[in-house]
């Protein structure tokens, strides 16, 4: 029987409280903010009973949709501002949806979608894939990818997978399970949007998302099947085993470029599950280079930009989040090992065995050092 510290009850509680993010839909926020277009495939399932579209509850056939997401002028970077229950919504604080379509069939959104990436030139069509973690309403994934997209300045189109999440703090088993089921809904999504036109996709998977995205690729490589046009992957706090994940990667193969992982010491969300899964570490908690020593992979410590649960450092960090903005350059210099030359994320670089790692630095820190 797991013991849990009175310190960790409290946090699931408190988090079991939390009002949750839900979708608002307000056409007249498109003269307000500033739109953002997300696609979505999705293997959840509708309940029945309360009429929920997107809920907990797993669906075979992954269906597809597209929301148009408006970013409020008052937006602050790394903040999501939810209509909150019972207030009328203001779209120059909300984040609120303007416009959502549904598709019947997959033809009409690769239609829809490659409509989207048509609108730039031909050799730039790129489409970032966000999957999202633990405990996460359809709503609160989606939103966080347009606040990604905007503030990171994401180059191409967003789309979202979101995978059946019970959206619960205490259903660990449950949404782990999900995780594995949620395999084949995100490679049915890959090649949709690779057959939309994408001529380069790049894989973002947050906490338990990044179990998704590792087993994903894992069926493909076992299966012989390409990973078409993926040109990069991202883990943000990844909710995994480390040893789960070498032999996910040695199982891949070669690793999409650049393979990026984002990793903290302060991540409580992590060491949460360590504890529930009685080891010292998670992925995400990993700041020794040498455990990943012989994969092609690069870890980027962010615990100095750490505050809160620190379980989402990249996209909530105001100051981090100035420095990833610069993605592309950060995109190629990563991509040519260039990076430790560049000066591009401040820090130490580290390299074992073919695996690197950027130690964040506080860019108070280093102005003061100048």
């Amino acid at each position: 029987m797991i013991a849990f510290r009175p310190a960790l009850l409290v946090v699931l509680l408190l988090a079991a409280c939390t009002p949750r993010g839900a979708i608002v839909v307000d056409p007249a926020a498109v003269e307000v903010g500033t739109v953002r277009p997300v696609f979505v495939g999705t293997s959840r399932g509708k309940d029945e009973e309360t009429g929920t579209e997107y809920a907990r509850f797993r669906n075979p056939e992954t269906r597809f949709a597209r929301f148009d997401i408006s970013i409020p002028p008052a937006h602050q970077p790394g903040r999501i501002v939810y209509t909150k229950p019972g207030r009328a919504a203001d779209p120059q604080t909300d984040f609120l949806t303007t416009r959502e379509i549904t598709y019947d069939e997959p033809g009409a959104f690769r239609a829809d979608l490659a409509r989207e990436l048509r609108q730039t030139p031909r050799g730039s069509r790129e489409a970032v894939i966000f999957v999202h973690g633990f405990n996460t309403t359809f709503a609160e994934g989606l939103y966080r990818i347009a606040q990604l997209s905007h503030d990171l300045k994401m180059p191409g189109v967003a789309v979202h997978y979101a995978w059946p999440s019970r959206a619960a703090p205490l259903a660990y088993a449950y949404d782990r399970d999900s995780a594995m089921f949620a395999r084949d809904g995100l490679e049915g999504l890959l090649d949709e949007v690779a057959a939309a036109g994408a001529e380069r996709v790049v894989l973002v998977g947050h906490s338990m998302g990044a179990a998704v995205t590792m087993e994903t690729l894992r069926q493909m490589a076992i299966a012989g099947k390409p990973a078409r046009n993926i040109a990069g992957v991202v883990l943000i706090s990844p909710d995994l085993d480390v040893d789960l994940f070498r032999a996910q990667a040695t199982r891949i193969g070669t690793l999409p470029q650049p393979f990026v992982i984002f990793t903290s010491k302060k991540d409580r969300a992590l060491a949460l599950s360590a504890r529930v899964s009685g080891e010292t570490a998670r992925l995400g908690n990993v700041t020794d280079v040498a455990l990943l020593s012989g994969l092609d992979v690069t870890l980027i410590d962010v615990t100095s930009y750490s505050t809160g649960a620190g379980h989402f450092t990249p996209g909530t960090s105001p100051a981090l989040i100035g420095i990833l903005s610069r993605i592309s350059e950060v995109d190629d210099a990563l991509a040519s090992g260039q990076i430790g030359q560049t000066g591009l994320l401040p820090g130490v670089v580290l390299t074992v065995q073919g695996a690197t790692q950027i130690v964040m630095s506080p860019v108070t820190a280093l102005a003061g050092g100048q």
